[in-house]
């Protein structure tokens, strides 16, 4: 089983994640910010992931820690479900509209953390229980970097944070989801080391 269960505990944040890349998809969600359990239930469901989080933060501050750290957490989880990396995939993307948005996620499982998402030079407005598009980045920030994964996120239309911010939930999903899966018996590298 390609799985992994984490727990991360700061002085902000206690984050208690379970992830497993072959489903099925579902899982309790308790980060105790309603919108981002509202956005892992999308990792759940259009990834076909098995999540399970349990969270806590210093919400009487500002939701930043907790949307990072459990970012973090599951970035942890994912490199670690991942194993070696042999007969994945590797590479994915996926288009996802909602109403007037149409967001497109790229991602390649390629060990090297890198993330082209830059909410400043969109125009997105608001937020959506509390979570804005730059929260959005520091979620997708902590997953990258831990899970040493390439993602280049395009915000192609849409300003209005709600479907942004769901939509790229939602397109990530999908990417994942087809670059997990196992196609072949070797490692999806011409090195030979991811």
């Amino acid at each position: 089983m390609r799985q992994a269960k984490i727990e991360r505990i700061t002085r902000e944040t206690e984050v208690r994640l379970t992830l497993g890349l072959d489903g099925p998809a579902g899982g309790g969600l308790d980060s105790g910010l309603p919108f981002l359990d509202h956005m892992l239930e999308q990792l759940q469901q259009h990834g076909r992931f098995w999540l399970e989080v349990v969270a806590r933060g210093d919400l009487d501050v500002d939701v930043h820690h907790l949307v990072e750290d459990v970012g973090i957490s599951l970035g942890i989880a994912l490199q670690r479900a991942l194993g070696e990396r042999a007969g994945l995939e590797r590479y994915a993307s996926a288009f996802v509209p909602m109403d007037e948005t149409l967001v497109h996620a790229v991602v390649d499982l390629s060990g090297r953390p890198y993330l082209a998402f830059e909410p400043e030079a969109l125009e997105i407005e608001g937020s959506a229980g509390g979570v804005n598009a730059y929260h959005l980045r520091e979620f997708l920030r902590g997953l990258v970097n831990h899970s040493r994964m390439t993602l280049h996120l395009r915000v192609l239309a849409g300003r209005e944070a709600h479907h942004v911010i769901e939509a790229s939930f939602k397109a990530l999903a999908r990417a994942l989801f087809a670059a997990t899966r196992l196609t072949r018996d070797d490692l999806p590298s011409s090195k030979g080391v991811i």
